[in-house]
């Protein structure tokens, strides 16, 4: 899985295929906690610091590596390698409830899974830090190890402002779980999980607002017109997604599918259709809930007294492969590993490197999507239309579609009034403007 998931994430950037908003945005918050600075991004406006948007302070974890090897390359790395390791306690979860082949089957099935696929498949975010510990968690919670399975999911407060709810909804199960080994077991749940509520509240309320001017970012982004209504095709669709080629539904026999609640309640109450669909990385998380759930109600299906229900699950788990691989050699992105354009270079990425390497290292540049992440490890890079009164010395832009019109350097005015740009070059469509004066 380490393999396949760093094939497809470093092709793409080879390529120049990434979206790269996201992976320059993580890749100069990582840069800046490499160099021992504040997680400044200037992607999201000069001096904008990267807590006052998500609270994910994990990332700075990378950044021993990143000083090593710096480069986007670095990151893409690490999520991969992030990813395949929350296979590990699914599938040893997977093989202690359910015996050896159905439980490496299910393992195989959570790696080949399309919420990982997407979010591979999507640039880099901090939500790769969240997929192993939650799987480390669920599969101590399967152990009736109350303890590590609430020392595993405290981190996720670290990891993204929402997961507190996720904190707080994976200790209750552990205290429902524990009810019967008295109440020394109950207790360090549910203090965990007001813990979790109460520290999500404080970063929503307090820290983000610290960094940020206007308080928290994304309240605009909850509710809109219809609510839960809205959009419920595409939610019904996702939740057929996260529950019927992973689960067979039978996930729903288990309480642990309540971990889920809070990803798919912010999702869904949100007016941002992107975040209802199953595309981009959000589903991530979703994916070691769904198969540890589907290893529990397996486990207690084998012994009930339905023949019916027994049979189901006998042979669920070689279904769900099934499905897995079935959906990964046709509609899912691990399919474009049997293709060989994927191992290729393209002639127009030579030429557009070329290009970008007449920017001197340390420069300040303006630049939009596509060549973000070839500039971020070596340059101060704003976004375009960005720079909030920041003058830059280079402005690069891919105008191939010609959205910036036939003129670039009337285009460079316009961002700029009293600057003056002159060409520098193109290649591919890209467009390296200079700033005279």
């Amino acid at each position: 899985m380490f393999l396949a998931y760093t094939v497809l994430s470093v092709s793409r950037h080879r390529r120049l295929e990434e979206s790269s908003w996201d992976l320059g945005i993580f890749e100069q918050a990582v840069r800046a906690y490499a160099h021992l600075r504040p997680p400044v991004v200037d992607l999201k406006g000069p001096g904008f610091n990267i807590l006052g948007d998500h609270f994910s302070p994990v990332i700075a974890l990378i950044a021993p590596l990143y000083r090593a090897f710096p480069g986007p390359v670095t990151l893409l790395v690490v999520q991969a390698a992030l990813f395949a390791l929350s296979a590990l306690p699914v599938t040893r979860a997977s093989v202690r409830l359910l015996g050896t082949a159905r439980g490496l089957a299910l393992g195989a099935a959570y790696g080949l899974s399309w919420g990982i696929q997407r979010a591979v498949d999507f640039d880099f975010h901090e939500i790769c830090f969240a997929v192993p510990l939650l799987a480390f968690s669920l599969e101590a919670l399967l152990a009736r190890r109350w303890r590590p399975a609430l020392a595993w999911a405290v981190p996720l407060l670290l990891v993204k402002e929402d997961l507190g709810a996720t904190l707080a909804a994976l200790a209750l199960v552990v205290a429902w779980r524990a009810r019967g080994d008295g109440r020394r077991a109950v207790r360090p749940a549910l203090a965990t999980a007001l813990a979790g509520v109460l520290a999500a509240a404080a970063v929503f309320a307090v820290v983000i607002p610290a960094f940020a001017a206007g308080g928290y970012p994304y309240w605009e982004k909850l509710g809109g017109d219809g609510g839960l209504l809205r959009g419920l095709g595409t939610k019904l669709t996702t939740l057929g997604w996260v529950l019927v080629p992973t689960t067979g539904l039978l996930a729903l026999r288990s309480p642990l599918l309540l971990v889920a609640v809070p990803t798919l309640g912010w999702r869904f109450l949100s007016g941002d259709a992107h975040y209802w669909s199953t595309d981009f990385h959000y589903s991530a998380v979703l994916m070691p809930v769904v198969c540890l759930a589907l290893a529990d109600a397996l486990d207690a299906a084998r012994r009930d007294r339905r023949p019916w229900l027994r049979a189901y699950a006998l042979q669920l788990p070689g279904a769900v492969l099934a499905a897995a691989l079935a959906l990964s050699a046709t509609s899912m992105p691990l399919a474009r590993l049997g293709e060989g354009a994927t191992y290729r270079e393209p002639d127009r990425v030579a030429a557009v490197e070329a290009l970008l390497a007449r920017i001197p290292d340390g420069a300040e540049v303006e630049a939009d999507n596509g060549v973000l992440t070839r500039l971020t490890s070596r340059c101060r890079v704003f976004w375009i239309g960005n720079t909030q009164g920041v003058r830059p010395a280079y402005l690069v832009f891919d105008n191939s579609t010609g959205w910036a019109g036939e003129d670039p350097v009337a285009y460079a005015g316009q961002l700029h009034p009293g600057s003056r740009f002159v060409p520098v070059g193109g290649a591919g469509g890209v467009v390296l403007l200079q700033r005279v004066f």
